[in-house]
Protein backbone atom coordinates (compact mmCIF):
# COMPACT_ATOMS: atom_id res chain seq x y z
CA UNK A 1 0.00 0.00 0.00
CA UNK A 2 1.30 3.44 -0.94
CA UNK A 3 1.29 5.52 2.25
CA UNK A 4 1.97 8.63 0.18
CA UNK A 5 -1.43 8.23 -1.48
CA UNK A 6 -3.48 6.85 1.41
CA UNK A 7 -3.88 8.53 4.78
CA UNK A 8 -3.60 6.25 7.81
CA UNK A 9 -5.89 6.62 10.83
CA UNK A 10 -6.19 4.94 14.22
CA UNK A 11 -9.61 5.10 15.89
CA UNK A 12 -9.98 3.93 19.48
CA UNK A 13 -13.36 2.82 20.78
CA UNK A 14 -14.15 1.87 17.18
CA UNK A 15 -16.51 -0.96 18.04
CA UNK A 16 -19.60 1.17 18.61
CA UNK A 17 -21.13 4.62 18.77
CA UNK A 18 -19.11 7.64 17.70
CA UNK A 19 -15.97 5.59 17.13
CA UNK A 20 -17.77 3.35 14.67
CA UNK A 21 -19.35 6.29 12.85
CA UNK A 22 -16.02 8.10 12.54
CA UNK A 23 -14.19 4.97 11.38
CA UNK A 24 -16.81 4.37 8.69
CA UNK A 25 -16.67 8.00 7.52
CA UNK A 26 -12.89 7.87 7.24
CA UNK A 27 -13.01 4.56 5.36
CA UNK A 28 -15.63 5.90 2.96
CA UNK A 29 -13.39 8.92 2.32
CA UNK A 30 -10.53 6.62 1.30
CA UNK A 31 -8.52 6.47 4.52
CA UNK A 32 -6.90 3.29 5.79
CA UNK A 33 -8.26 2.79 9.29
CA UNK A 34 -7.07 0.72 12.22
CA UNK A 35 -9.99 -0.14 14.48
CA UNK A 36 -9.01 -0.40 18.15
CA UNK A 37 -11.19 -1.43 21.08
CA UNK A 38 -11.58 -4.06 23.77
CA UNK A 39 -14.14 -6.24 21.94
CA UNK A 40 -12.82 -8.05 18.87
CA UNK A 41 -16.32 -9.02 17.71
CA UNK A 42 -17.50 -5.40 17.79
CA UNK A 43 -14.49 -4.28 15.76
CA UNK A 44 -15.23 -6.93 13.16
CA UNK A 45 -18.82 -5.67 12.97
CA UNK A 46 -17.55 -2.17 12.27
CA UNK A 47 -15.26 -3.52 9.56
CA UNK A 48 -18.15 -5.46 8.03
CA UNK A 49 -20.28 -2.31 8.00
CA UNK A 50 -17.61 -0.59 5.90
CA UNK A 51 -18.23 -3.14 3.15
CA UNK A 52 -15.93 -5.08 0.87
CA UNK A 53 -14.77 -1.93 -0.88
CA UNK A 54 -12.73 -0.96 2.20
CA UNK A 55 -10.98 -4.35 2.01
CA UNK A 56 -7.34 -4.27 3.04
CA UNK A 57 -7.61 -0.65 4.14
CA UNK A 58 -9.13 -1.80 7.45
CA UNK A 59 -7.25 -3.46 10.30
CA UNK A 60 -8.87 -4.68 13.54
CA UNK A 61 -6.57 -4.73 16.59
CA UNK A 62 -8.27 -5.49 19.93
CA UNK A 63 -6.72 -3.13 22.47
CA UNK A 64 -7.23 -2.08 26.07
CA UNK A 65 -6.02 1.53 25.97
CA UNK A 66 -5.27 1.49 29.70
CA UNK A 67 -2.53 -1.13 29.26
CA UNK A 68 0.83 0.21 28.10
CA UNK A 69 1.89 -3.02 26.40
CA UNK A 70 -1.35 -3.27 24.42
CA UNK A 71 -1.07 0.34 23.25
CA UNK A 72 2.52 -0.32 22.14
CA UNK A 73 1.35 -3.42 20.29
CA UNK A 74 -1.40 -1.41 18.61
CA UNK A 75 0.94 1.19 17.16
CA UNK A 76 3.55 -1.40 16.23
CA UNK A 77 0.84 -3.25 14.32
CA UNK A 78 -0.23 -0.10 12.52
CA UNK A 79 3.35 0.73 11.55
CA UNK A 80 4.00 -2.80 10.30
CA UNK A 81 0.80 -2.87 8.22
CA UNK A 82 0.62 0.68 6.90
CA UNK A 83 4.03 2.24 7.54
CA UNK A 84 2.89 5.41 9.30
CA UNK A 85 0.15 7.15 11.31
CA UNK A 86 -1.47 10.33 9.99
CA UNK A 87 -4.37 10.54 12.45
CA UNK A 88 -5.26 9.34 15.92
CA UNK A 89 -8.89 9.80 16.96
CA UNK A 90 -8.68 9.42 20.74
CA UNK A 91 -12.25 8.30 21.33
CA UNK A 92 -12.32 5.40 23.82
CA UNK A 93 -14.16 6.42 26.96
CA UNK A 94 -16.63 5.50 29.68
CA UNK A 95 -19.14 7.48 31.73
CA UNK A 96 -18.79 5.24 34.78
CA UNK A 97 -21.66 4.35 37.12
CA UNK A 98 -24.73 6.32 36.10
CA UNK A 99 -26.45 8.57 38.59
CA UNK A 100 -24.23 7.80 41.58
CA UNK A 101 -23.96 10.72 44.05
CA UNK A 102 -20.44 11.98 44.65
CA UNK A 103 -20.35 10.74 48.23
CA UNK A 104 -21.23 7.20 47.12
CA UNK A 105 -18.78 6.90 44.21
CA UNK A 106 -16.22 4.23 45.02
CA UNK A 107 -12.50 4.88 44.57
CA UNK A 108 -12.43 1.91 42.22
CA UNK A 109 -15.12 3.43 39.98
CA UNK A 110 -13.30 6.77 39.99
CA UNK A 111 -10.02 5.14 38.99
CA UNK A 112 -11.66 3.16 36.18
CA UNK A 113 -13.06 6.30 34.57
CA UNK A 114 -9.75 8.15 34.96
CA UNK A 115 -7.80 5.21 33.53
CA UNK A 116 -9.95 4.85 30.42
CA UNK A 117 -10.79 8.46 29.64
CA UNK A 118 -7.57 10.22 30.62
CA UNK A 119 -4.71 7.75 31.01
CA UNK A 120 -5.80 5.76 27.96
CA UNK A 121 -5.94 8.92 25.86
CA UNK A 122 -2.50 9.95 27.10
CA UNK A 123 -0.95 6.56 26.34
CA UNK A 124 -2.36 6.51 22.81
CA UNK A 125 -1.34 10.11 22.19
CA UNK A 126 2.16 9.39 23.47
CA UNK A 127 2.56 6.39 21.17
CA UNK A 128 1.19 8.33 18.19
CA UNK A 129 3.44 11.29 19.01
CA UNK A 130 6.53 9.09 18.97
CA UNK A 131 5.56 7.59 15.62
CA UNK A 132 4.65 10.92 14.04
CA UNK A 133 7.97 12.47 15.06
CA UNK A 134 9.98 9.65 13.49
CA UNK A 135 8.11 8.98 10.25
CA UNK A 136 8.88 10.48 6.87
CA UNK A 137 7.21 12.76 6.01
CA UNK A 138 7.09 13.83 9.62
CA UNK A 139 3.95 14.89 11.45
CA UNK A 140 0.31 13.99 11.86
CA UNK A 141 -2.84 14.93 13.72
CA UNK A 142 -4.45 13.91 17.00
CA UNK A 143 -8.14 14.60 17.62
CA UNK A 144 -9.36 14.08 21.18
CA UNK A 145 -12.98 13.31 21.97
CA UNK A 146 -13.89 15.76 24.70
CA UNK A 147 -17.51 16.40 25.68
CA UNK A 148 -19.97 19.10 26.57
CA UNK A 149 -18.92 18.00 30.06
CA UNK A 150 -15.50 19.50 29.35
CA UNK A 151 -17.34 22.81 29.88
CA UNK A 152 -20.39 22.17 32.07
CA UNK A 153 -21.09 19.16 34.33
CA UNK A 154 -24.17 17.06 34.69
CA UNK A 155 -25.41 16.17 38.17
CA UNK A 156 -23.67 13.12 39.66
CA UNK A 157 -20.92 12.98 37.04
CA UNK A 158 -17.80 13.96 38.96
CA UNK A 159 -15.42 11.37 37.48
CA UNK A 160 -16.54 11.83 33.88
CA UNK A 161 -16.58 15.63 34.15
CA UNK A 162 -13.15 15.75 35.79
CA UNK A 163 -11.59 13.61 33.07
CA UNK A 164 -13.18 15.63 30.27
CA UNK A 165 -11.92 18.89 31.77
CA UNK A 166 -8.51 17.22 31.96
CA UNK A 167 -8.83 16.19 28.32
CA UNK A 168 -8.87 19.87 27.41
CA UNK A 169 -5.54 20.32 29.20
CA UNK A 170 -4.16 17.27 27.41
CA UNK A 171 -5.27 18.72 24.07
CA UNK A 172 -3.61 22.06 24.75
CA UNK A 173 -0.34 20.47 25.86
CA UNK A 174 -0.22 18.13 22.86
CA UNK A 175 -0.94 21.03 20.54
CA UNK A 176 1.88 23.09 22.04
CA UNK A 177 4.43 20.26 22.25
CA UNK A 178 3.57 19.11 18.73
CA UNK A 179 4.38 22.41 17.02
CA UNK A 180 8.08 21.70 16.37
CA UNK A 181 7.23 18.29 14.86
CA UNK A 182 4.28 19.16 12.55
CA UNK A 183 1.88 17.41 14.93
CA UNK A 184 -1.49 19.17 15.20
CA UNK A 185 -3.94 18.42 18.00
CA UNK A 186 -7.56 19.45 18.32
CA UNK A 187 -10.60 18.47 20.36
CA UNK A 188 -14.22 17.82 19.47
CA UNK A 189 -16.76 18.38 22.24
CA UNK A 190 -19.89 16.37 21.56
CA UNK A 191 -23.36 16.79 23.02
CA UNK A 192 -25.94 14.02 22.88
CA UNK A 193 -25.03 11.93 19.85
CA UNK A 194 -27.48 9.03 19.71
CA UNK A 195 -25.33 6.13 20.94
CA UNK A 196 -25.55 3.42 23.59
CA UNK A 197 -23.95 5.80 26.08
CA UNK A 198 -26.71 8.39 25.62
CA UNK A 199 -29.68 6.01 25.45
CA UNK A 200 -30.82 7.01 28.93
CA UNK A 201 -31.16 10.64 27.83
CA UNK A 202 -34.04 9.62 25.59
CA UNK A 203 -35.86 8.10 28.59
CA UNK A 204 -35.34 10.95 31.04
CA UNK A 205 -32.18 12.14 32.77
CA UNK A 206 -31.57 14.21 35.89
CA UNK A 207 -31.26 17.95 35.31
CA UNK A 208 -29.48 20.56 37.43
CA UNK A 209 -32.79 21.73 38.94
CA UNK A 210 -33.71 18.23 40.07
CA UNK A 211 -36.17 17.44 37.27
CA UNK A 212 -36.04 14.39 35.05
CA UNK A 213 -36.23 15.39 31.41
CA UNK A 214 -35.91 13.74 28.01
CA UNK A 215 -33.09 15.38 26.05
CA UNK A 216 -32.80 15.72 22.26
CA UNK A 217 -30.09 13.75 20.47
CA UNK A 218 -28.42 13.95 17.08
CA UNK A 219 -27.18 11.38 14.60
CA UNK A 220 -23.55 10.26 15.17
CA UNK A 221 -22.90 10.76 11.45
CA UNK A 222 -23.08 14.52 12.11
CA UNK A 223 -20.15 14.11 14.48
CA UNK A 224 -18.30 11.91 11.99
CA UNK A 225 -18.54 14.54 9.25
CA UNK A 226 -17.02 17.11 11.61
CA UNK A 227 -14.15 14.83 12.59
CA UNK A 228 -13.51 14.09 8.90
CA UNK A 229 -13.31 17.81 8.17
CA UNK A 230 -10.82 18.30 11.02
CA UNK A 231 -8.80 15.28 9.89
CA UNK A 232 -8.48 16.34 6.26
CA UNK A 233 -7.18 19.84 6.88
CA UNK A 234 -3.54 20.39 5.90
CA UNK A 235 -1.20 20.31 8.89
CA UNK A 236 -0.74 24.04 8.48
CA UNK A 237 -4.34 24.47 9.69
CA UNK A 238 -6.03 23.14 12.81
CA UNK A 239 -9.47 23.16 14.40
CA UNK A 240 -8.34 23.63 17.99
CA UNK A 241 -11.76 23.14 19.58
CA UNK A 242 -15.11 22.32 18.01
CA UNK A 243 -18.49 21.81 19.67
CA UNK A 244 -21.10 19.67 17.92
CA UNK A 245 -24.37 19.16 19.74
CA UNK A 246 -28.05 18.48 19.39
CA UNK A 247 -29.32 22.00 18.74
CA UNK A 248 -31.82 22.22 21.61
CA UNK A 249 -30.09 20.13 24.26
CA UNK A 250 -29.69 21.83 27.65
CA UNK A 251 -26.14 23.14 27.50
CA UNK A 252 -26.32 26.91 27.12
CA UNK A 253 -28.26 27.57 30.28
CA UNK A 254 -27.92 23.95 31.38
CA UNK A 255 -28.91 24.88 34.96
Amino acid sequence: MNAAQTKIAVVTGAGSGIGRSVALALAEAGWSVTLAGRRAEALEQTAAAAGEAAGERLLCLPTDVTVVGEVDTLFTGVRERFGRVDLLFNNAGTFGPAGVPLEDLSPEAWREVVEVNLTGSFLCAQAAFRQMKEQDPRGGRIINNGSISAHAPRPNSVAYTATKHAMTGLTKSLSLDGRPHRIACGQIDIGNAATEMTARMQKGILQADGRLAVEPVMDPSDVARTVLHMAELPLEANVQFATVMATTMPYIGRG
